[in-house]
């Protein structure tokens, strides 16, 4: 577990949140502001996975092993993974209105780097740039929809999600229609997405500064949290293991997926480039299930069926023709992508009142792992092959088998108040 994470917590398991925080009513979500913050998710998770989508053109462009490929995705989402947690503790304490917009101007410079990089250091250092405004974006953004889910968290969190991953799917399609045909510059006209963001976040921003629990006076209040320490440490390490288990797996299915189709059946880069949007496209459907799901029946039988679930699945993977290669791989991204909504839920619950760290280290975690995956498998795909990657990942979904280990229910705090809108004791981890 992370460090910032343990600060989270006293020694005996109670945590210092705001007391504006711990007492602002049930009301409906604000769906305008839902909306907009899961639009912009869409387009920074969009240009994120340009990067993903012009990885065979940029192999070709700069003669690239799959080593220096996984080096790539590593670059943006470790530098992602180690700042997130940091800026979701900082704006814990300190809400910045203007940390979205700047994330995505980050997020911005990094397309433009890539759109013109002529070497593959300044393809790395646009990878870094993407990274950074990942790390502003998604701790900061998750917090304002669980600000705006008037108390329905696992909906609100789907709400987000389902936007970002839209925006992965999104990624392959238009470097197919746009970028295959028109080369790496083409690229620099994604740029105008990301300007209209920066516009729309800015009046998010306005919104969150005027929100009761950020624009009140932020006096500190002890809260208990619903398991002791230890217990709170052991649940959120199993979580950890759980995002190690799916996003490890994701890494090499989508990292390496065009060039897996292409080597075993043949296919064009176009076509390859929309089978992987077909994949992404479901990771995003399922996201929106996870989420609502969790709400009513609890966030361990989700996360359960979603990543155990899944197994046989990525065992069959590797030794399916095209036809059912294309049909597993839609299942797969069906029923992985509802866990993330429903782990993060059940990570803010274990720890209340740190929203933005929780969030920062979920995402980042999972970035990292991403990153760490795509490089790791890269090595391997060269020494071996693409295909003997598949089989050695399939069995990664069977790691969903610690999740017996959660507590079965998160029980309310000791004050008995609400957070964000919902009582404690009303959740269903």
């Amino acid at each position: 577990m992370s460090p910032s994470a343990t600060a989270a917590l006293d020694a005996d398991g109670v945590s210092a949140v705001d007391v504006d925080a711990t007492t602002v009513p049930s009301t409906k979500p604000a769906f305008r502001v839902l909306g907009a913050i899961s639009s912009m998710h869409m387009v920074n998770d969009m240009m994120q996975s340009l990067i993903l989508a012009m990885y065979p053109i940029l192999k070709g462009e700069f003669s690239l092993s799959f080593v220096q490929i996984g080096l790539i995705t590593l670059t943006y989402q470790l530098t992602a993974s180690l700042l997130q947690p940091l800026v979701g503790l900082f704006t814990d304490s300190r809400p910045q209105r203007y940390s979205l917009p700047f994330g995505m101007t980050c997020t911005l410079t990094g397309l433009m780097l890539l759109a013109f990089a002529p070497s593959f250091a300044v393809v790395l250092l646009a990878a870094a740039f993407v990274g950074i405004g990942s790390s502003i974006f998604h701790p900061e953004s998750s917090r304002i929809a669980r600000l705006a889910s008037g108390g329905q968290h696992g909906y609100a969190q789907s709400v987000f999600q389902v936007g970002g991953n839209a925006g992965t799917a999104l990624g392959p399609l238009l470097a197919a229609a746009v970028i295959v045909p028109f080369g790496q510059r083409s690229v620099a006209w994604f740029g105008l997405a990301a300007l209209l963001g920066i516009v729309v976040l800015l009046q998010v921003g306005r919104w969150y500064a005027t929100h009761p629990i950020v624009g009140a006076g932020r006096t500190k209040a002890l809260v208990a949290a619903p398991y002791p320490r230890k217990v709170v440490i052991g649940a959120v390490a199993v979580l950890l293991a759980l995002i190690f288990s799916k996003y490890f797996y994701m890494a090499g299915l989508s990292s390496f997926y065009t060039f897996y189709l292409i080597e075993r059946f043949g296919m064009t880069v176009q076509n390859a480039q929309l089978h992987l949007f077909y994949f992404l496209f479901a990771s995003a459907v399922g996201t929106v299930v996870g989420g609502p799901i969790g709400d009513r029946i609890g966030r361990k039988p989700v996360i359960w069926v979603s990543i155990l679930g899944v197994a046989p699945f990525t065992m069959l993977l590797p030794h399916a023709d095209l036809f059912w290669t294309t049909t597993l791989t839609i299942v797969i991204g069906l029923v992985l992508s509802s866990a993330f909504s429903a782990i993060l839920v059940y990570a803010q619950e274990l720890i209340p009142g740190k929203v933005g760290m929780v969030s920062g280290l979920f995402f980042g975690f999972a970035f990292g792992m991403g990153g760490l995956g795509a490089a790791v498998l890269g090595l391997f795909a060269d020494r071996t092959s693409i295909a003997f990657v598949y089989q050695a990942i399939a069995y990664l979904p069977l790691l969903g088998l610690v999740a017996i280990l959660l507590p079965r229910k998160v029980r309310a705090s000791a004050s008995g108040r609400q957070e964000g809108g919902v009582r404690a004791s009303s959740t269903r981890p």
